[in-house]
């Protein structure tokens, strides 16, 4: 596929993808560390979602740098920031390693708004138009970070403690290197007006129906990656296998990513993306009723697979809605998703304390449901888009 090979977009795919192998590995190094740590469901609850609260409402402030100053060094800053983080939160001790690792997230938040801008951007030119498949490789990439992530963070914590995960972190150099090279040329690309993308009703309806579903999909991904980990833990299973199975979810998550992106382009936002959360509540309930065994290795992807889908769906319908730069629409509508997930998150802690987790992924089970039913009132996202006459200002390197 010619976009895989542009080295513009791959800079900035590679770059989330390493971003999200971080970010992944959190779920993986908080159950490590609940031992030594003594840390309950809720206080790993807690840390994820000051850890994703950080990463995702500072999304916003650099979506609007990002506009105005050029996606390069948000981009590769982004990259160098999160490595020299996550690594001091690998080197000092106690629980003065959570605090860096919290800080570490500030780099997560100043990719992504740059990165989802440039794909989108990339999807109407090289892709004549097709701008949610390519945001949706764009995903794919950080979706295939939190897959690799807790796979990788597994065994290496197993064999080299904490420090086996400066392995993970100090690839970032290279990419962040990459990426500021590749972004040389480019420049800030304020939008006035998006002709190139889908124009629906910028209503107030439209609006809180669009964060409603980004709300309750987050959150049902949020619950799957933060406990799914800890659960197969206290089953007995060992960090590489809890590792394993937490990665297959999100490894499901980044197949069906592009797979809802190229379907939306194809037969619509809001028929795709209603059917695929309506799908995705049989495998979130098998889960919590069938406790460790051979059928997580197909329900766990498949759950990744339908509810995933949706991301870069409600990215795209956002930025065709949200008026001003794209990176700041992006930076908003994934702030909401990200801060929302993460409260949800902090929500489910003590419900898992006190009930146990099968009542987590049931309650899951029913946000994916609840979020079907509100995507059928997203009317007005069927559009085709238009490919001519757009007042975007382009981006020489494109």
């Amino acid at each position: 596929m010619p976009l895989l090979f542009d080295s513009l977009f791959s800079s900035i795919a590679l770059g989330h993808l390493m971003v999200d192998l971080l970010n992944g590995s959190r779920s993986v190094l908080l159950a490590y560390l609940s031992g030594p740590l003594g840390l309950t469901n809720a206080n790993i609850a807690l840390i994820s979602t000051l850890y994703v609260w950080t990463a995702s409402m500072t999304q916003p402030i650099f979506g609007w740098l990002t506009d105005r100053f050029g996606p390069r060094w948000l981009a590769s800053g982004g990259l160098l920031w999160m490595m020299i983080f996550f690594m001091l939160a690998m080197f000092l001790p106690g629980k003065e390693s959570l605090f860096f690792l919290v800080v570490a997230s500030l780099g997560s938040a100043a990719l992504h708004p740059a990165g989802a801008m440039q794909a989108t951007l990339r999807g109407r030119t090289h892709y004549a138009g097709r701008e949610t498949t390519a945001a949706s490789f764009f995903f794919m990439f950080g979706q295939l970070g939190f897959f690799f992530g807790p796979i990788i963070a597994g065994p290496l914590l197993g064999a080299f403690g904490l420090y086996g995960l400066l392995i993970p972190a100090g690839l970032c150099l290279p990419v962040a290197v990459n990426a500021g090279w590749q972004l040389r040329n480019t420049k800030p690309a304020q939008v006035t007006e998006q002709k190139g993308a889908v124009q629906v009703r910028r209503s107030a309806w439209f609006i809180v129906t669009l964060t409603i579903v980004a709300v309750l999909q987050s959150w049902a991904q949020q619950n799957m990656m933060t406990f799914l980990p800890k659960y197969l833990k206290d089953l007995g299973q060992s960090p590489a296998m809890y590792g394993l199975i937490a990665g297959l979810f999100m490894g499901g998550s980044a197949l069906g990513n592009v797979l809802g992106g190229q379907l939306a382009d194809r037969y619509g936002k809001r028929r795709v993306a209603s059917i695929m959360l309506a799908l995705a509540s049989i495998p979130l309930f098998l889960i919590s009723i069938v406790g460790w065994s051979p059928w997580l290795y197909l329900l766990v992807p498949l759950a990744g697979l339908l509810s995933g889908s949706v991301h870069s769906i409600v990215v795209v319908i956002a930025q065709g809605i949200i008026k001003g730069g794209m990176a700041l629409a992006s930076g908003l509508i994934l702030g909401i998703m990200f801060s929302a997930g993460a409260f949800g998150t902090l929500l489910s802690g003590p419900l898992a304390d006190s009930r146990g987790f099968p009542i987590v992924f049931q309650l899951t089970t029913g946000l994916v449901l609840v979020a079907a039913l509100v995507t059928t009132q997203l009317k007005g996202t069927e559009a085709k888009p238009v490919l001519h006459e757009t007042h975007q200002v382009q981006n020489p390197a494109l």
